[in-house]
């Protein structure tokens, strides 16, 4: 193999917490659709910075690939080990270190998840907003710059990471950003670590930005008989400013499969599902306008959820629809991929993919962040079937290409990995070639999760 002497060196180091058995190696090597790569050849388990710092001095001595891991929930292949090397798993390090309740700061390792740092805010009366419905590591939402349901009105992961602490390829530890709300001092480094997918330095300490518990949330589940009629609604309650915390569409295929696997009883066509934030009443204000626009579009029904254990069933139902869809045709192989428009090219977007969806030979479903123009496409397709797989893949692209021509991104929550490489440039520009050239200043060697995100690598 030709990483022998790091993988020697590490397991030296490391002991059993370095593993090269073939089943550690095949679970980092999987991905949650049919984007695929061997796996690595070894797995190391830090549990401190210091740890992860040798790690990486010793593959850069030896010119291995380090790619790193969190809870291997990315869509588009980040953490798999395209060109071998060793896997840097982060479960060990789940630790919070601090919860600074009057600054509504965080301060954590990178395998703590996102429920797990909630579930020890609860009797501080703050939470940490970023909901990508997976319960990811919190590190792996950073690399990725995740988002979700609640991003239309708490932003994403570049939003709500004040502070990073990074190794980078040649061992260096560096610290980015500091607990205040902002600074206008020098570039900022953690903006260009959020979303940098682990190819410049592998994130060992985060700093996040809490918000406080609001005083009344309310829900709210709104039927239509046509899908362009629940855009026009999110459309429209977008333009007019109504703060929502989550507007989320469901189409037919979606609610159907969602009723078969949450055993709810929706109705099986469009949906909105909705959720308001604030004071008792501006909430109530805020429901009975949005209630008002539904109307105009003809809702069918709407009804609303304001005790906690309905919403939680309401928003477990709508993060359980990648799985739903998943058992609804259990013989296939689920394919997600996503897009973001502008606001005013959503409608537009969502028809042309409907109408190119109606050609597949497989079920398929569209969820949306509709929100902030963020949309997926949910595929199930016959991995057996070269025929479907290509269709799979020319859908995929066509929502890229569509995407881009309406002045939007290949990307507004999955990333790039592997999988979306090859609309960089289209997208980019010569500004594609700019992220190649700070690559190869902070890793010259191209050690750091090689093979992803930059043009070159």
């Amino acid at each position: 193999m030709p990483n022998d002497k790091a993988l020697d060196a590490l397991s030296s180091f490391l002991g059993d917490r370095f593993s090269t058995s073939k089943g550690v190696l095949e679970a980092h090597a999987q991905s949650e659709t049919f984007v695929t790569a061997p796996p690595p050849e070894g797995v190391a388990f830090p549990e401190t910075t210091e740890e992860v710092t040798e790690i990486v001095r010793i593959c850069a001595e030896h010119d291995c690939p380090v790619i790193g891991w969190g809870a291997g929930t990315s869509l588009e292949g980040h953490a798999l080990a395209l060109r071998g090397g060793v896997t840097v798993d982060f479960s060990r390090m789940n630790k919070i270190l601090a919860i600074d309740v009057e600054d509504m700061n965080a301060i954590v390792q990178p395998g703590v998840t996102r429920e797990e740092l909630n579930h020890e805010l609860r009797a501080t009366g703050l939470f940490f907003p970023v909901d990508p419905g997976a319960n990811a590591t919190l590190g792996g939402m950073a690399a990725t710059r995740a988002s979700g349901t609640t991003a239309v009105r708490y932003g994403t992961m570049r939003d709500n990471v004040k502070a990073l602490e990074v190794v980078l390829a040649d061992g260096r530890v560096i610290r980015t950003g500091t607990k205040a709300r902002k600074s206008s001092t020098g570039y900022d480094l953690t903006g260009l670590m959020v979303g940098s997918e682990g190819t410049l330095g592998l994130m060992t300490e985060l700093t996040l930005r809490l918000q406080a518990q609001p005083e009344a949330t309310s829900a709210a589940v709104c039927a239509f008989e046509t899908i362009d009629q629940a855009i026009a609604t999110a459309m429209t309650t977008i333009q007019m400013a109504i703060p929502m915390a989550r507007i989320e569409l469901l189409d037919g295929t979606g609610v159907a499969a969602v009723n078969a696997y949450s055993k709810t009883s929706l109705p099986e066509c469009a949906h909105l599902l909705v959720e308001f934030h604030g004071s008792e009443t501006s909430v109530k204000e805020d429901a009975e306008r949005f209630g008002e626009i539904a109307e105009e579009f003809e809702a069918k029904s709407f009804d609303w959820a304001t005790r906690q254990e309905d919403r939680t069933r309401l928003w477990a139902a709508r993060h359980n629809a990648y799985w739903a869809l998943q058992a609804y045709k259990p013989s296939t192989t689920g394919f997600s991929t996503d897009i973001c428009v502008p606001i005013s090219k959503l409608g537009q977007a969502i028809a042309d993919t409907n109408k190119a969806l109606e050609e597949a030979d497989f079920i398929a479903s569209i969820i949306g962040h509709v929100g902030d123009g963020n949309y997926h496409v949910n595929m199930f397709v016959d991995v057996s079937d070269p025929v479907q797989k290509e269709q799979a893949k020319a859908q995929a692209e066509g929502m890229a290409e569509r995407a881009l021509k309406l002045g939007g991104t290949v990307s507004g929550e999955h990333g790039i990995g592997f999988g979306k490489l090859k609309f960089m440039r289209q997208e980019h520009g010569d500004a594609w070639d700019v992220m190649g050239q700070i690559k190869r200043t902070l890793d010259p060697q191209n050690i750091m999760n090689p093979g992803k995100m930059v043009p070159g690598n």
